[in-house]
């Protein structure tokens, strides 16, 4: 891509990708992308440090929920921080201290 961004696809599971991403990223933060059931994925396995959600009051209709029928507290995260303003709304999730 214009800029230097590269994307490299795996095929052979999370656990995979995320090592590669972590070799390539050199001690900088990596970010799994590829939508909804990628991150839940990631979540159910505990992969994820922390996640920023920025919920507006639009309806947009169906698609594939992030949150539907996952007990993030069971999963040992918390939610580390919120602010509100008229437009949005922003949520830090993290994954608790051991």
């Amino acid at each position: 891509m214009n800029g230097g961004t590269t994307f490299h696809f795996v095929t052979d599971g999370i656990h995979s990708a995320l090592q590669s991403a972590l070799n390539a990223a050199k001690e900088k933060d990596v970010r799994p992308g590829g939508g909804v059931s990628t991150i839940r994925e990631y979540l159910n396995a505990g992969l994820i440090d922390e996640m920023h959600l920025a919920y507006t009051p639009v309806l947009l209709g169906s698609g594939e929920s992030l949150l539907l029928n996952l007990d993030l507290n069971a999963l040992g995260y918390e939610v580390s921080s919120y602010a509100t303003t008229s437009a949005c709304m922003h949520v830090q999730i993290a994954r608790r201290s051991q």
